[in-house]
């Protein structure tokens, strides 16, 4: 169905948002959406297929975002490490949530803790998992560029990487203001950024 960009559609999708916020995508209801809106349920229908498009709708955007960040950022590092021209850890998921998560706090608020009952429910756990499979593709690039990486097991790596994950998007599904979570990623930054580097062999 096609994404319009009309007046109606964006009251559908903020009043998508505030039930969805309000009572998870499970307990959410069409018909008070479309009350929301200020229109019938079935004028709300022209503008998705069911409930779980509109849960779509908002949530796959930012959940996409992530994902060309995260791509655009292995990219990186793995042409840096191959070429000698490296510049590891000068540019960390730190900056992601700085420049991407923070700012769209409601967003991925509502993409962490609303999404039971949908393909994203484990997004958290997917998105380490994932984390995970870039990462042992990369230490070996690394070992074979010379870099001392410290013999780290995928079970290892998967408890590490869990840790960081969950301390990055606390803020997120706590709902700290954006002063409170720049301040905690400060903390953070100061508290694993050192151990990753060990990890590495910088």
């Amino acid at each position: 169905m096609p994404r319009d960009k009309t007046s109606s559609h964006e009251r559908v999708l903020a009043a998508a948002r505030a039930e969805f916020l309000a009572c998870g995508y499970l307990n959410a209801s069409m018909r008070r959406i479309a009350a929301r809106a200020g229109m019938t349920a079935a004028g709300l229908y022209r503008h998705c297929r069911d409930k779980a498009d509109l849960f779509e709708q908002l949530v796959t955007p930012p959940a996409e975002r992530l994902n060309v960040w995260l791509d655009a950022h292995i990219a990186r590092n793995v042409s840096g490490v191959r070429s000698g021209n490296a510049e590891l850890w000068q540019e960390t998921e730190i900056g992601m949530m700085r420049e991407i998560v923070y700012p769209h706090m409601e967003d991925y608020r509502l993409l962490l803790t609303k999404s039971e009952g949908t393909r994203y429910a484990d997004y958290l756990h997917d998105l380490t998992e994932l984390h995970q499979v870039e990462m042992l593709r990369f230490l070996p690039l690394l070992r074979e560029k010379g870099y001392p990486i410290r013999d780290v097991s995928a079970q290892e790596l998967h408890l590490l990487l869990s840790a960081y994950t969950t301390a990055l998007f606390e803020p997120v599904i706590h709902g700290y203001s954006l002063e409170e979570a720049l301040r905690c990623l400060e903390t953070v930054e100061a508290f694993f950024l050192p151990g990753w580097k060990q990890l590495m062999g910088f």
